[in-house]
């Protein structure tokens, strides 16, 4: 008897095919009021706003847009525990919920990585590519984060 490659094929189309009947929780993303989203505690400028919304949000927020590979697996359960450390990082959403301290602090980590070049990430990057900033977008976002930063004045 032998290896015998339809065998082996045909096992892993049914493991593939399993694999679909768990897909993991994805949020339907929140209702439009969210009072303790950034945006509900800072005035964040339209051009500003825009950036987050379509470079940050989807892995930082609780209104991720999931796109249409999310539902096969086992790409969606890697694409859903990035987004969930995403959101332990910073949540946009809960961002009011923070201490001032923390606030501060995030903001920093933002700024620093956008300038670094390594948010949003080359992997999202690469296949969204309207997240990626202009040399523009990433001066506003930073001097909008240094703004804030310094209303925070945390000691």
């Amino acid at each position: 008897m032998g290896w015998r490659p339809g065998k082996v094929v045909t096992g892993m189309l049914v493991v593939f095919a399993l694999m679909q009947f768990y897909q993991p929780k994805q949020g339907a993303g929140e209702p439009e009021a969210q009072p303790h989203s950034i945006d509900a505690v800072f005035k964040v400028p339209g051009q500003v706003a825009g950036i987050l919304e379509r470079s940050c949000y989807n892995c930082h927020s609780n209104t991720t847009d999931y796109p249409w590979y999310s539902y096969v697996q086992p790409l969606g359960w890697w694409l859903e525990g990035h987004i969930s450390e995403g959101k332990e990082e910073l949540n946009f959403s809960t961002f009011a919920t923070y201490s001032k301290r923390r606030q501060a602090s995030k903001l920093e980590s933002v700024a620093g990585q956008v300038k670094k070049g390594s948010m949003p990430p080359e992997s999202y990057a690469l296949v969204h590519k309207e997240a990626r900033l202009t040399k523009e977008e990433v001066q506003a976002l930073t001097q909008w984060v240094q703004s804030l930063q310094d209303s925070l004045s945390v000691e």
